[in-house]
């Protein structure tokens, strides 16, 4: 492939939360109702060309697996769904997070959309591993990062915030 695509295209709304280790986006190929099977890989080639090991997913269903594997990411699929509790897979995800950062993976967290859910995970985790000091200061990194408020759906998520495992 040459040209312009050839190094593959930046997924939808795509921000560094920490650079070279940990990303978050929207699904690449776009959200379930538009998705798009070319630019989904696109997105994967422009990933995979920096650098990117791994896919952490929270939609309920594994749905971009296949591709995933097909262009040799590891992948993990969490659904936090913003009912019930979500305690335990909020504590795998995270647990999986920080373990894949440890090995050196390059991490793209990603749902259907940029939501307030994902948003709300993303503060969750500073908060989790310690990297801020309180919910309002996860809140507020997030919300200056991402350059856009988080709503109740996303704050929700820090009230079933998982203990530390020691």
């Amino acid at each position: 492939m040459r040209g312009k695509w050839a190094a593959g295209i930046e997924p939808r709304n795509f921000t560094w939360v920490f650079k070279d280790k940990l990303a978050v986006a929207e699904r690449p190929g776009g959200s379930t109702l538009v998705h798009r099977r070319v630019r989904r890989d696109e997105e994967l080639r422009w990933l995979k060309n920096h650098k990117f090991t791994r896919m952490v997913s929270i939609l309920a269903l594994p749905l971009n697996q296949e591709a995933y594997d097909e262009h040799h990411f590891a992948a993990a699929t969490y659904p936090i769904l913003g009912e019930g509790d979500q305690t335990e897979i909020m504590r795998a995800c995270y647990t999986d997070l920080q373990a894949s950062m440890n090995r050196g993976d390059v991490i793209l967290l990603h749902g259907d959309e940029v939501s307030d859910r994902l948003l709300g995970l993303v503060a969750g985790y500073l908060l989790w591993t310690g990297r801020v000091a309180s919910e309002a200061i996860a809140i507020a990194s997030v919300e200056r990062l991402f350059r856009r408020s988080i709503a109740i759906e996303g704050r929700e998520i820090l009230k079933n915030l998982p203990a530390v495992e020691a």
